[in-house]
């Protein structure tokens, strides 16, 4: 059968999907404590202990090696950096109090704050900083911080409070990377503690304990160098990867906070007085890569018709209830330097003929992986739905992350079994360079990035360092609109959609937020009594 019209493939995806959103989102973890009316627990609560629900496991608590956004959202509750983020990503001093830059963008010299000690007592300075640079840039090490740094010519003390980075050349993304380089005491690192498991930095919460897959628990940090805060006394965060069990936990008071909220069962909790839904636009980016070094992924004609052939306003509404924008870039519109691209308009008949072009009337078997989370399940089942209506038989596995993570890093390039990957980016750094480099420079295909598509293209490589070596923001804006515009044409991506931020907390809490990354900051954390 032939089925011709917007309308009617939305149709039999929506109803398609009732089934797939009740299997995956509805009531799997129950609503135990709950009323008939609606409401759940009261707004009080009587201790400073709060618990926050996630959808999926830390990967790691190295601050330099975290790449998901969970591990660096864990990270950022017991180590911060020179610079760090505010609620809309601008950049703000943290451990340095001002900074300079020279002229000509080689020197950047940084003022540190005073009378700030690590978690073990260790005092914060600029021997500190060297250390961690040290470690970031040893090539032994193979951090992921270290691609940010490979400018860096020397790192060197003024003075007990004042550090100076030299460059060897500019590098327009810089400042950015400072508030990802987050700080752990030397004693520490001197130590061989390892800071994988155990972290020692300099925020408002210290570690307790983590049990990966269970909990991670960080507790007050009583000596922290800005007064009145934190305001809670421990914070634990679960990994629970099933929609049903988190929304459950929220209404129970089981959980104080929950991300992501599931988009389909925010009108299920409007209206109760003890829970609160936030949302805000992200910088979240939700994509299909695609190997561009295995067929039939290497024909730019196969990578077109699937993008043809998936309704990004479909996605949205069946898979993100309506709470997201189809994706016109390479990045967010909230990302700097973002710059729209024309659409690959939703149409089976052109997605059919781009394949027969390519020597695919009858479509071919393909697999899908993806994380194993309730939304991530459903999302591949809807990519699923709509490349069948072209002939692409499309096999989804999903994995639990890790496992994932390692199948995907182990690889070479040439041995890769990666076909497509339903999967979600964000910058943490907030930058351009962050939602470009790592995952279309030809130099960082895994593991030493996030290039999954293996995407290839010479005069991208360049401009990416071109960009990189500005000092002009002007000149560097137009130079990522040219990446922009050329990775578009190039389709190494299904390219889907853009998250909105969306996060559930009972109405005791204040001062827990995610940013547009992802990322859940936690540094203002408050219950009400």
């Amino acid at each position: 059968m032939r089925f011709k019209g917007k309308s009617w493939s939305l149709l039999v995806l929506m109803l398609a999907f009732m089934v797939v959103a009740a299997a995956c989102g509805g009531n799997g973890g129950g609503n135990e404590g709950g009323s008939e009316g609606g409401e759940t627990k009261p707004v009080t609560k009587d201790n400073k202990d709060i618990v926050i629900a996630i959808n999926a496991n830390f990967m790691t608590l190295d601050p330099h090696n975290a790449g998901d956004t969970h591990s660096i959202s864990g990270a950022r509750t017991m180590y911060e950096g020179l610079m760090g983020f505010n609620e809309r990503m601008e950049l703000i001093p943290v451990l340095a109090e001002n900074h300079s830059i020279s002229e000509d963008g080689l020197t950047y010299t940084f003022q540190l704050r005073q009378n700030v000690k690590f978690h073990d007592g260790t005092d914060f300075n600029a021997d500190a900083v060297i250390a961690n640079m040290d470690r970031i840039m040893n090539e032994e090490n193979n951090l992921r911080m270290r691609r940010s740094f490979t400018t860096v010519e020397k790192v060197e003390a003024a003075d007990e409070n004042t550090v100076v980075f030299t460059l060897n050349q500019p590098y327009n993304a810089f400042l950015n990377k400072t508030a990802m380089a987050l700080m752990i005491s030397p004693k520490a690192l001197e130590d061989g503690v390892d800071v994988t498991k155990t972290p020692v930095g300099t925020a408002p919460y210290k570690f307790k304990e983590w049990v990966q897959g269970d909990r991670l628990t960080v507790v007050k940090n009583e000596d922290y160098w800005q007064a009145n805060v934190p305001k809670v006394d421990s914070i634990t965060f679960r990994p629970v990867p099933e929609n049903g069990s988190r929304i459950a936990m929220l209404k129970t008071g089981e959980a104080d906070f929950i991300y992501p909220m599931p988009t389909e069962q925010v009108s299920e909790v409007e209206g109760d007085s003890n829970i609160i839904i936030d949302t805000i636009d992200s910088t979240i980016v939700r994509y299909v890569t695609l190997n561009t070094m295995k067929e039939p992924y290497d024909d730019l004609k196969v990578r077109q018709a699937i993008n043809h052939a998936i309704d990004k306003e479909a996605f949205i509404k069946v898979v993100k209830s309506g709470l997201g924008t189809p994706l016109t870039s390479t990045m967010s519109s909230m990302t700097q330097h973002y710059s729209e691209q024309p659409a690959y308009e939703y149409d089976i008949e052109k997605a059919k003929s781009l394949l027969a072009e390519a020597g695919l009337p009858d479509g071919f078997e393909a697999e899908l992986w993806g994380e194993n989370d309730s939304e991530t399940m459903k999302g591949m089942q809807f990519i699923q739905q709509q490349l069948a209506l072209v002939g692409i038989t499309v096999d989804v596995k999903s994995m639990e992350g890790a496992t994932l993570s390692e199948q995907i890093n182990s690889a070479t390039p040439e041995n890769a079994k990666i076909q497509m990957w339903f999967v979600s980016w964000s910058p943490s750094s907030g930058d351009a360079d962050g939602a470009t480099k790592g995952l279309f420079s030809s130099d960082f295909f895994p593991p030493a990035g996030s290039n999954t598509a293996y995407y290839k293209n010479d005069n991208v490589d360049q401009w990416i360092k071109d960009a990189n070596a500005s000092v002009s923001d002007e000149e560097a804006r137009n130079i990522y609109a040219k990446i922009q515009e050329q990775i578009w044409s190039d389709a190494p991506w299904a390219f889907l959609g853009v998250d909105q931020v969306i996060t559930g907390k009972r109405a005791h809490l204040e001062g827990v937020k995610a940013y547009p990354d992802g990322s859940i900051n936690v540094r203002e954390a408050e219950v009400l009594n």
